[in-house]
């Protein structure tokens, strides 16, 4: 696994299995959003991995370097001899890797991905954000040689080894496993953790910026830069949908805010319909920036099939930028909300931050997001609200998140009642320590990571 400065991410091992088994028959593209740590990783893995490796960051290339691929893209002993002459670097056959870093910037590099891994001589690995962009793969055909990566935000266990912490997440894994709860001590320790991992999010640069000096408001600008970053880019790639999608980013903290968290474009504009936004909403997914979320009306008959689709949370891929977008639009004093999350003194307005990170700890492991929601205005047993849908060993398991102390879980109990016999286990997310109760496993919030 990477290190530099603590700062290691699962992804490295996922390089190297696919480097040693692969050998050269793929490329390996790392998408993720800006600023989530793909330039960095490439680096540390050309760096740690290769004899030598050239990284051509085509968000900033020299125009020597764009006339070579017109030119040369034809002749590849020419192409890799002005490339390494170019960079300075010397490359040897097999035991060197060429990295196309930021590569949706110059879609004519990817086009070129099929005959460079036929050709068969180096290994190739490319990054980016918004891959499937219409303007992003114009003119080209996207290679099959081609195998991806998501990058995520840094996860829990992550931002724990920022801190040289290797020992909490194996501990939470055992009382998972087991059943068995912490303990007070331990779990108070475990949770005040936690609070902090939302508040600072999983940015490298935040996380890197609260290891070395523990001040959020340093952090809270870093993530304000991040999120500038977005809107620029939203300006530069989004174009004929712009303002469509800077009103959905706009508004993702309002809409979260509500105690029912289906997404409003009334909102927006009393006379927006979802189809008319549908491609707003899909660049937002294809940068990373949200995780979507989508009803699906008979989970008894699997969550794909009857999906509502015009039905959606819309849901910050990093609660860390969750927190400081909601800071910024509500004008709210940062270090108020701080106080309120490190302190558990969270309100209802707040309880969106924990329903936020279990969506983003649920889609880190690999589960596509799903709720169920029905409102029937003549029999109250049919309303009912399940905040997540996974699938657990073949079973579809609801999932409610309980962001303070609470006394009824409605909702579940008509749930289960109503497709019983064809559902898995239920689960409660909430701040206390690990119990089963009523056939409910209650986990802690920072469990959701090993659902």
């Amino acid at each position: 696994m990477m290190a530099t400065s603590n700062m290691k991410r699962k992804a490295y091992d996922r390089m190297l299995e696919w480097k040693d088994t692969r050998k050269g028959s793929t490329a390996l593209l790392i998408d993720g959003a800006r600023r989530v740590g793909k330039s960095h990783l490439v680096k540390e893995f050309g760096k740690n991995e290769y004899r030598s490796h050239i990284l051509i960051d085509f968000n900033n290339v020299h125009p020597d370097i764009k006339d070579t691929f017109e030119k040369d893209s034809h002749n590849l002993d020419e192409l890799f001899l002005k490339l390494s002459t170019f960079y300075g670097t010397k490359l040897y056959e097999r035991e060197s890797a060429i990295i196309f870093d930021e590569v949706q910037c110059y879609p004519k590099a990817r086009g070129l991905i099929k005959y460079l891994v036929e050709d068969g001589r180096y290994d190739y690995i490319e990054t980016g954000s918004l891959m499937s962009i219409r303007r992003n793969i114009t003119g080209i055909v996207l290679p099959s040689e081609e195998e991806h990566l998501a990058l995520d935000p840094m996860d829990f266990e992550e931002y724990l080894w920022a801190f040289g912490d290797e020992t909490t997440m194996p501990f939470i894994r055992d009382r998972f496993n087991r059943l068995e709860p912490s303990g007070d001590a331990i779990h108070r320790k475990i949770m005040n953790s936690f609070r902090a991992y939302m508040l600072v999010g999983g940015m490298p640069q935040a996380v890197l910026e609260y290891v070395t000096s523990r001040d959020l408001s340093r952090v809270d600008r870093i993530k304000k830069d991040i999120l500038d970053l977005y809107r620029r880019d939203v300006a530069r790639f989004a174009t004929g949908y712009e303002t469509k999608v800077t009103a959905i980013f706009d508004t993702i903290p309002s809409q979260l805010s509500k105690k029912e968290k289906k997404f409003s474009l009334a909102s927006i504009n009393k006379e927006a319909r979802m189809r008319a936004y549908e491609d707003a909403f899909m660049w937002l997914a294809d940068g990373r920036i949200i995780n979507q979320c989508f009803n699906s009306t008979d989970p008894s008959f699997g969550l794909t099939m009857n999906l509502d689709h015009m039905t959606q949370k819309c849901y910050m891929a990093d609660t860390g930028l969750l927190m400081t977008h909601s800071i910024s639009l509500r004008r709210t004093e940062s270090a108020d909300l701080h106080k309120s999350i490190l302190f558990d003194k969270l309100g209802i307005n707040e309880g969106m931050f924990a329903e936020n990170i279990v969506a983003q700890m649920l889609h880190s492991n690999g589960h596509d997001l799903y709720f169920y929601s029905r409102n029937d205005a003549d029999n109250s047993e049919n309303r009912m609200e399940i905040d997540f849908l996974i699938r657990v060993a073949g079973k579809i398991c609801p999932v409610e998140v309980k962001s303070s102390v609470y006394w009824r879980h409605a909702s579940l109990d008509k749930f289960t009642q109503k497709f019983k016999g064809r559902i898995g286990q239920p689960y409660i997310l909430y701040q206390k320590d690990l119990m089963v109760k009523d056939g409910i496993i209650h986990l802690p919030l920072y469990m959701a990571e090993l659902l």
